[in-house]
This record gives structure tokens, sequence and C-alpha cells, in this order.
């Protein structure tokens, strides 16, 4: 039994078989695993399409299965097991990771500077803040 882990869900994949790096399961589970599905024209979430270099094909299917590790490689996004290969994490690319991040925002607090002035987060959206902080414990 293999565990797929994927934006916040959990897929148990009892056919799945791993082959040294590469995670093959079965493609009516793709979507279910992936939110990808196989389609003529490639791998395809919603209108995104991306297609499986000719050549290469036997690398992404075989029998009814799908190399899960090449098609997160080709898509550019993170991808990791345990030990035991029994529990594979599929992550985002580095760009929707970057993105992410750049869409965080910190909650709004005051804090006094040196003087006693205080200054609100709030304040300096859209500016870089250096913050240091210090305990004594």
């Amino acid at each position: 039994m293999i565990t797929i882990l994927h934006d916040r869900t959990e897929t148990k994949c009892a056919d799945a078989r791993v082959a040294g790096d590469d995670l093959w399961i079965e493609t009516a589970q793709l979507t279910d695993a992936t939110g990808w599905t196989l389609k003529p024209e490639g791998f395809c979430q919603g209108d995104v399409c991306v297609p499986v270099p000719p050549a290469r094909a036997a690398e992404f299917t075989h029998d009814g299965a799908v190399n899960v590790s090449r098609l997160w490689a080709h898509l550019g996004r993170a991808i990791a097991c345990d030990d035991t290969r029994s529990v594979w994490a599929l992550g985002a690319s580095a760009s929707e990771r970057g993105a992410a991040l750049r869409a965080l925002e910190a909650p709004d607090f005051t804090l006094p500077d040196l003087g006693g002035a205080l200054h609100n987060l709030h304040a300096h959206r859209g500016k870089k803040v250096f913050l240091v902080t210090w305990a004594s414990w």
C-alpha cells in the first residue's frame, strides 16, 4: 500500500508500485491522487494540459499506469518519499511556492521603538520591513 500526500489530501493506492526512484500508480487513480488527468493531449488539470514528449512516452505511461515521479519532475515540482518508499509527498513548484510567499502578509501589530514612539506594521505595508527581536530568557 502506497500513500500519496498532495494538497492536503491523502490517497491510498493499493496497486501502486515503486521501481527505484519511480512511483507508478494506476491511471484511474491519477486524478484522485494528484488532481491531474491523462488525456490524449497529455496530462491535464482544468484548462491546462502538458504534452508528453513522444520520444519519452514510455517514461510516463506503461500498461495502464502513470509514473508520478517523472510527471512531477516534468512539471518542475518537488517530490519526496520516506525511507520505506511507502509514503510519497507531491509538492508545488518553486514558482508556486514563491508566489504564495509573496502573497503572505504578517498580522498587524504595534511596537515601540527605542525612543518610545509606537509603530504599526500596517503603516509600512508595501515596504520591506526588517524586524529585530530579542528576549532575555
